[in-house]
């Protein structure tokens, strides 16, 4: 592999390291033309596939129902509840604060009950674990009762779709929650929650304590909470200009919000150059199951208008819907109308292909030996305050 050469100027200092290489990952990569791929295959070729399978691919680097592959979705079924201690403790958390909170402290509760201090082993328990425990997290927050057991033979997020006791759910929610589940495992290893859970691990903490840095890092409005102020935009659109706008009228009101130098919600990407093609996979299935719900009536007339107007300013790079533009829409045309919870299901999601990297680069990375402590150089410089 040829050298790659990064000069150190003072113009690339904080910067959020953006753009530098700093290792490898080993499940997935996100081009900016095509989006994005788990190991080498584009979304488009696996998204339809069941969620079992594409932990198996992500974990493994393979696609099959042969024995491997039995025995994968036999061990992620036989450990899919949570010791019972795990759940009574999630139901005695307060309920003041946000559901991340009580998600990245179910974490640590599941590590202290359940964690084996073996990043394989671990990191098998907790993604067999999640439903289970993200269901528990959200039902007690919400006040909706007490949580199923798991029911794994009918699938990985059919199981956590069952559990889930929202009132307004549809007979499309778990088919959705499964298209959001499988859409959001791994984004590449530079992201922040990723990074972040890698680091920590570096260090040599255990799988829990690393994944709860990383859904720490997710719970933030940059990264994970993007999808609920998504949301909160598209139904600000959809309070101002009716339930059937015409495309002129969007057209307008976006710009009238770029000139007011307001923000717009779901567009824009660090990596793409296009749109997001799991975005592109929302608004189909949205327009498909629900295309006479004013939220997605919305989401498609600004997916349509909105990039007319934002390539008009020479500075934008991505004038494009990303993933978070549809989904919050998504989920509440499907009977889950309670943003506060979209970012655990993001975290539900995301700690898959989190706890798969943190395997490679504690147990696999140089031959085994694991990569170093993360110890990056910050330079001095005085300032005034």
């Amino acid at each position: 592999m040829a050298d790659i050469l990064f000069e150190v100027t003072e113009d690339k200092l904080e910067t959020g390291l953006r753009g530098y290489p700093v290792g490898y990952c080993s499940t997935s990569k996100v081009d900016p033309e095509l989006g994005l791929f788990y190991h080498d295959r584009p979304l488009k070729e696996i998204y339809h596939l069941e969620p079992e399978q594409v932990i198996h691919f992500l974990k493994h680097g393979s696609i099959d129902d042969g024995p491997e592959f039995i025995a994968f979705k036999k061990q992620l079924h036989d450990r899919a509840a949570c010791d019972p201690r795990v759940i009574k403790h999630i139901y005695q958390l307060p309920k003041e604060g946000h559901p991340m909170e009580l998600f990245t402290c179910a974490i640590q509760i599941l590590g202290m009950f359940e964690g084996k201090e073996d990043y394989r082993e671990d990191c098998m328990n907790l993604i067999a674990k999640l439903p289970h425990l993200v269901a528990a997290v959200i039902n007690h927050h919400a006040g909706w009762g007490e949580t199923p057991a798991p029911t794994p033979e009918a699938g990985y997020m059919a199981s956590f779709s069952n559990m889930l006791q929202a009132p307004e759910k549809s007979p499309q929610l778990a088919e959705v929650l499964k298209l959001f589940n499988i859409l959001h495992y791994d984004h590449g290893g530079g992201n922040l929650s990723c990074f972040v859970g890698k680091a920590v691990a570096s260090g040599l903490e255990d799988m829990y304590g690393s994944i709860t840095s990383a859904m720490s890092a997710l719970a933030g409005p940059r990264h994970g909470k993007a999808n609920q102020d998504c949301l909160e935009f598209v139904k600000k659109m959809c309070g101002k200009l009716g339930d059937n706008p015409s495309p002129e009228a969007v057209q307008q009101s976006v710009r009238d919000m770029v000139t007011n130098k307001e923000l717009i919600f779901g567009f824009g990407h660090a990596v793409l150059r296009v749109e997001d093609p799991r975005a592109t996979f929302f608004y189909e299935y949205g327009q498909e199951h629900f295309p006479d719900h004013p939220l997605i009536k919305m989401i498609l007339l600004l997916r349509e208008q909105g990039p007319i107007v934002l390539k008009e300013n020479p500075k934008i790079t991505d004038p494009y819907p990303n993933v978070d533009a549809a989904s919050g829409s998504i989920l509440t045309a499907a009977g889950l109308p309670h943003p506060e919870y979209y970012t655990l299901l993001f975290g539900l999601s995301r700690a898959v292909g989190i706890a798969i990297q943190i395997v490679y680069e504690r147990c696999d990375a140089r031959e085994g030996k694991g990569l170093p402590i993360v110890r990056p150089k910050y330079i001095y410089r005085a300032v005034k305050s």
